[in-house]
C-alpha cells in the first residue's frame, strides 16, 4: 500500500462497478443501461448546445433544469436538487445529514454503494437482513435511527414497495430521514414523489441513466423538503459549485420534454421483462418478481460465479455478487432488446442441458 495513503484509504473497500468492455461484440447486460438510445430531440439539443458557450461555466444552480423537473413532478424548484449522477447526490446525502455520532440503517441486500459511503464518512450503520424472499421488513429496524436508506425497486432484487407502504414508514418514524433511491421506479411503478409535499423526512433520489438513456451524461436528481435541498446545496458548494456541465443540463431538460418517447421505450422494456420472467418460470428457474429493468435469478445447481463465466463464454455479460454470501449464487441480468433476451434464453438452455448431462 502507498505510504501516503490515509487510514481511511487503507481501510475502505471501494464500490466495484460493472465491467465496461471496449468491444461491442458481447451482449452487455451487466450495468442496467437502457438498450434504446436517447430521444432524437436530446441528441439534437446536445449538438445545438455544443457551441462556443462551452468556454463559459455552466449555471451552478441548474435553474432551468430544476424548473423543468419541478413542473414535471408537481413540485417547486426549491424542492429539487440536480447533481452529477445519483451516486454523487448520495455522497452529498451522507455528508449533509449524517455524522460519526448518528446511526443509520439499510437492507443487507441492496445497492452496495451505501456501505461504501457510510465507511468513507465514518458513519455508524446497521445492515438489516431482508426476509428470505428478499423483501424488506422495516419493523426489524432499530429505533432512534437518524436515517434509513434503500432503493425502491430494490437493487439487485428488483422488488418494489408501494407508496402506501412508504407512507406508513414515514408516519411511524417522523424523526428519521428516509432516503429512497428510485433509480428504477419508471419501469412500471408508482413514484413516491407526491409524498414529498406531505413529509419533511423524505428525500427521493432519481437518475436519468436508466429510464431516460443518459448513463453517459451523468445526471441525478434529489427531491425533498426545501430545507433538505438547502443542506445538499451547502455540501455541493463546499466541493464544486459547477457540478453539472452545460451539455448534461441540456440533455436532461430535453429528456423530460420528450417524455412520450421514453414512456414508449420503457414500455418495451417492461414487456420484455415480463416475457423473460415467464420464460424463466416455465423453465423452473427461480427469479424474483422484479419491477425494474433487470431480473434477479439463480440457475439451479450452478454456483453464481460459474454461471457468470458460462454466460460470458457465450458472449453475454451479466452481474454476480459473489462477495455477498446471501446472494452469491444469484445473477442480475439487465433487460435488453427482444433479440438480446432470446440470446440469453438460448444460452441458459445450453447451460442447463450441460448441467443435466453431467
Amino acid at each position: 500500500m502507498n505510504r501516503f495513503w490515509s487510514d481511511i484509504t487503507r481501510e475502505i473497500t471501494p464500490y466495484v462497478p460493472g465491467e465496461q468492455p471496449r468491444d461491442k461484440i458481447r451482449i452487455k447486460l451487466n450495468t442496467n443501461e437502457n438498450p434504446y438510445p436517447p430521444s432524437p430531440g436530446v441528441i439534437e439539443y446536445i449538438r445545438e448546445m455544443a457551441n462556443s458557450d462551452l468556454r463559459l461555466y455552466p449555471d451552478p444552480d441548474s435553474k432551468v433544469l430544476c424548473e423543468t423537473v419541478a413542473e414535471f413532478y408537481g413540485l417547486f424548484p426549491s424542492q429539487v436538487f440536480p447533481g452529477n449522477g445519483s451516486d454523487e447526490i448520495l455522497a452529498f446525502v451522507f455528508q449533509a445529514f449524517f455524522g460519526p455520532n448518528d446511526l443509520i440503517a439499510f437492507p443487507d441486500v441492496t445497492y452496495s454503494f451505501y456501505p461504501v459511503y457510510a465507511g468513507l464518512y465514518r458513519i455508524p450503520y446497521r445492515e438489516v437482513p431482508v426476509r428470505e424472499d428478499f423483501s424488506i421488513d422495516f419493523s426489524d429496524y432499530p429505533q432512534g435511527l437518524k436515517g434509513i436508506i434503500f432503493a425502491n425497486p430494490n437493487a439487485p432484487t428488483g422488488l418494489y414497495m408501494t407508496p402506501e407502504e412508504i407512507e406508513k414508514l414515514l408516519r411511524s418514524r417522523p424523526d428519521t430521514l428516509v432516503v429512497m433511491d428510485e433509480a428504477y421506479v419508471d419501469f412500471g411503478n408508482e413514484s413516491a414523489v407526491p409524498l414529498v409535499n406531505k413529509y419533511d423526512n423524505l428525500l427521493l433520489v432519481h437518475t436519468l441513466s436508466k429510464s431516460r438513456s443518459l448513463a453517459g451524461m451523468r445526471v441525478g436528481l434529489a427531491m425533498g423538503h426545501p430545507e433538505l435541498i438547502e443542506g445538499l446545496n451547502r455540501i455541493k458548494n463546499c466541493f464544486n459549485s459547477y457540478t453539472m456541465d452545460r451539455l448534461a443540463q441540456a440533455a436532461a431538460i430535453r429528456a423530460f420534454e420528450d417524455d412520450d418517447y421514453y414512456r414508449e421505450i420503457n414500455r418495451r422494456i417492461i414487456t420484455e421483462r415480463e416475457r423473460f420472467k415467464e420464460t424463466l418460470r416455465k423453465m423452473g428457474i427461480p427469479c424474483t418478481d422484479s419491477k425494474s429493468n433487470f431480473v434477479f435469478l439463480t440457475l439451479p445447481g450452478i454456483k453464481g460465479p460459474d454461471a457468470l463465466r458460462l454466460l460470458r463464454e457465450q458472449g453475454i455479460l451479466v452481474r454476480n455478487f459473489a462477495r455477498h454470501p446471501r446472494i452469491a449464487d444469484w445473477l442480475r441480468i439487465t433487460i435488453g432488446t427482444k433479440e438480446d433476451m432470446d440470446r440469453v434464453v438460448e444460452a441458459i438452455i445450453k447451460i442447463m442441458e450441460r448441467q443435466v448431462s453431467q
